[in-house]
């Protein structure tokens, strides 16, 4: 018997073609692949985050005519297009050197072809001479300084919050980003009201030797960049593929029935929960065959009043002020109950609008105790026969002696009634006696 051999298992580590695949943590170093280790929620703003799968990668374009303008990633999913005029040959998770306000920057290929120009016109951005463009591939130099300046981030980062905890100013810092040429570096903060960091930009400037940005970002925002899981056991939406923030209201909680608890309708954010308005339109459309129940049901046996309401099964629970239990009803039933309401009229119950007369048992069960009548006289028949004859016989009455003869009179001492009884005077003749 063969032996099936296993097919090898190329390492990105191994090939330098996949080192330059989108992520940060595909970068080697001695022989070992470098990683954030975080287990699946990248700390370095590149492993799957903000992905968009390309259903027209297939499609074969030629380079002549193919959509110059590609979108680019950058770090904690952030994206932007970019112009490629000298059409270079890119492929998706390329690193790529880019054009950016007083510099450059380094990103990496998150799109391109036919797909870019549909993403271009969901999101709104016209393709104009705004655009900046591509310089070129990222070269291993390149490469190893951007790393060289992403570590600077974490302890900007800290010393950043004690300089703005020392100033005592009213504001969040949750983030700090450095551009590729160690220029410039974009502070990313949230507060509930506005601040004056004039002040600390001078301060941040001074002890950084860069040019400070500050950037304020919402808290949904904030927690898109951080990153966590949800309760629902997977990734924040925010941070995975959730571009655009919607208001959400109580009310969304409201139509499907959910207890209104802060601490169960709100994020990591702080904030009324993004998925809240997922399930919302479905809901609406069921809610337009539920009827609208404003008052108590009013019935013959008390007001009922609305506990519950299945809104896809089309079944509300209603129960009494004086009882415990819940009485279930399709929609159909209390739109009839609503309806006699409206004309004054009260149902006797809740399932049922008068309450049949039924017949009284001696009616239903005459037929029976007919029989039992029948059959209670036969017996007292029985029992008066029975006390009719004892009586006869106990005075020594008419009977059958012996020899098949009737024999008569109470007084005859030898031929008794109760013969064999061994009573003295009532057993068969004694020949011997005198006569």
């Amino acid at each position: 018997m063969g032996v099936e051999r296993v097919p090898e298992v190329r390492h990105s580590s191994d090939d330098p073609k996949l080192l330059n695949m989108g992520c940060a943590c595909g970068t080697a170093k001695d022989g070992k692949v470098s990683g954030c280790k975080n287990n699946g929620a990248c700390g370095t703003g590149g492993c799957n985050k903000m992905n968009v799968f390309d259903w027209l990668s297939n499609m074969e374009v030629p380079m002549a005519d193919r959509f110059d303008i590609v979108e680019v990633r950058f770090k904690n999913g952030y994206k932007d297009f970019f112009r490629n005029p000298d059409k270079i040959d890119l492929t998706s998770g390329d690193a790529i050197i880019v054009e950016v306000q007083n510099g450059h920057h380094l990103g990496h290929v998150s799109l391109q072809g036919e797909l870019v120009r549909l993403q271009m016109k969901k999101k709104n951005v016209a393709n104009d001479g705004e655009i900046r463009k591509i310089y070129r591939l990222a070269h291993p130099k390149d490469l190893e300084k951007y790393l060289e300046v992403q570590k600077r981030e974490i302890p900007s980062l800290h010393r950043g919050r004690e300089i703005i905890r020392q100033m005592r100013l009213n504001m969040k810092l949750s983030d700090v980003e450095y551009q590729a040429d160690n220029t410039k570096a974009s502070f990313f903060y949230s507060a509930d009201e506005r601040v004056d960091f004039r002040e600390l930009i001078k301060v941040l400037a001074g002890e950084f030797r860069v040019r400070v940005e500050m950037r304020q970002i919402s808290l949904r925002q904030e927690a898109g960049r951080l990153g966590g899981i949800g309760v629902c056991g997977r990734e924040l939406c925010c941070s995975t593929w959730l571009t655009d923030f919607k208001n959400v209201a109580t009310s969304a909680a409201r139509y499907q029935n959910l207890s209104l608890n802060p601490s169960k309708l709100s994020g990591q954010c702080g904030r009324l929960k993004c998925c809240l308005n997922y399930e919302l339109e479905t809901y609406m459309d069921a809610l337009k065959h539920i009827p609208d129940v404003a008052r108590p049901l009013q019935t013959e046996k008390g007001d009922a009043t609305l506990q519950k309401t299945d809104i896809f099964r089309k079944i509300m629970w209603f129960g009494y002020k004086e009882e415990s239990a819940w009485y279930p009803l399709n929609v159909d039933r209390v739109n009839e109950i609503l309806a006699l309401n409206q004309e004054g009229k009260k149902p006797a119950t809740l399932e049922l609008d008068q309450i049949e007369e039924r017949e009284p048992l001696s009616v239903l069960n005459s037929d029976l105790e007919r029989l039992d009548k029948k059959f209670s006289n036969k017996g007292g028949k029985k029992k008066s026969r029975n006390r009719r004859r004892d009586g006869r016989d106990g005075r020594g009455g008419a009977n059958r002696g012996p020899e098949g003869n009737k024999s008569g009179g109470g007084n005859n001492s030898n031929r008794g009634g109760n013969a064999g009884r061994g009573r003295p005077g009532q057993g068969p003749p004694n020949p011997q006696a005198p006569k």
